[in-house]
């Protein structure tokens, strides 16, 4: 299964790069899995485990880490927003 993965404000600067496409392990099936799994690469992809609030989309939808995830999806983690 392969999906993209868009990282947003902080965790952007923090990872180094705005999105990537991944091709995932069989056992990595849902949004919760896919955070474990980046977390687990280390250096810059803790901030995916220390962002406070972190919010999470698929297909540009909020994602509880239990949703699951198919093959082509679109995979989001942003910090909470605040406007002005």
């Amino acid at each position: 299964m392969s999906v993209k993965v868009l990282y947003f404000a902080g965790l952007r600067e923090a990872v180094g790069q705005s999105s990537e496409q991944l091709a995932l392990p069989a056992q990595i099936g849902s949004v919760g899995q896919l955070h474990a799994h980046l977390v687990a690469r280390g250096g810059a992809w803790q901030a995916l485990a220390t962002a406070k609030n972190l919010r999470i989309a698929v297909n540009q939808k909020i994602a509880a880490v239990d949703a699951p995830l198919k093959d082509g999806d679109e995979v989001a983690f942003f910090p909470p927003v605040t406007g002005g």
